[in-house]
């Protein structure tokens, strides 16, 4: 692993086969892949430029990292299909392993393949592990004063550089008090979360509470639990009041 000083951009190379579709068509494909921290949280994939299927075409624009150096755009041409300024190089780059590289926009393509079992979200991160275990710890949860869920069952889920997670059955949320939401998210671990809202009677709390109805099979644990953001709620765990955590989900 390597790290420039100057963005804390981490740079590896990934043992997995990768690959990119745009339009059914084959954007990429690739059996070495490199992992690129360009934010801390969670890495993107570089790929070998010989190892790029589609045209990449010059829209003449240019992008500037501070670590990662000046970029050219380009769109990703596949069999008539076009994802405008899907791809940046960074040719010159300080950092010498992207030279030969391409970042393809994760969210422009349509479909991405970590060997044969497709991906979601950003690329997964060797460095972040998930366990879920069953627990006889009682979580209390309260909003506004309000007591929405209490549990003496939950599933608690430890996921690197994130606070537990505290999943409870249904039957020990007040369900009267949730409103749903037409939020999703998409995680690489666990799958698609849908969203509830809290109405206490006081405040209306937007997108605090989510659930995995059909989760990914590693995470089959959690299925069908409700989850409230630490970061947002107050959480007794055991009687005891826990600190709110302070993630970029704050």
């Amino acid at each position: 692993m390597t790290e420039d000083s100057r963005g804390r951009v981490k740079v590896e190379p990934s043992a997995k086969r990768v690959r990119a579709y745009l339009g059914g068509q084959l954007v990429a494909d690739t059996l070495h892949p490199m992992l690129v921290w360009e934010i801390p949280y969670y890495p993107a994939y570089y790929v070998p430029l010989a190892d790029v299927k589609a045209k990449l075409v010059p829209t003449g624009k240019t992008e500037h990292s501070p670590s990662r150096g000046e970029a050219g755009i380009f769109d990703v041409q596949a069999d008539g299909v076009t994802a405008p300024s899907a791809a940046k190089r960074y040719p010159d780059s300080p950092l010498e392993q992207l030279r030969d590289l391409v970042r393809l926009d994760w969210a422009a393509m349509d479909e991405w393949l970590e060997e044969d079992e497709p991906v979601y979200t950003h690329p997964r991160s060797p460095y972040t592990r998930v366990d879920i275990l069953a627990s006889s710890r009682r979580v209390r949860v309260e909003v506004d004063g309000v007591t929405v869920a209490e549990s003496a069952s939950p599933r608690i889920l430890f996921e690197t550089g994130l606070p537990p997670r505290y999943y409870l059955p249904l039957s020990d949320v007040r369900m009267d008090l949730l409103r749903p939401s037409a939020t999703q998210t998409h995680c690489p671990y666990k799958g698609t979360a849908a969203y509830w809202s809290v109405d206490t009677g006081r405040d209306v709390h937007t997108d605090i509470v989510w659930i995995y109805r059909t989760p990914l099979p590693e995470s089959q644990k959690v299925a069908g639990l409700a989850c409230f953001y630490n970061e947002k709620v107050d959480i007794f765990l055991d009687g005891e009041l826990q600190e709110h955590p302070r993630t970029h989900f704050s």
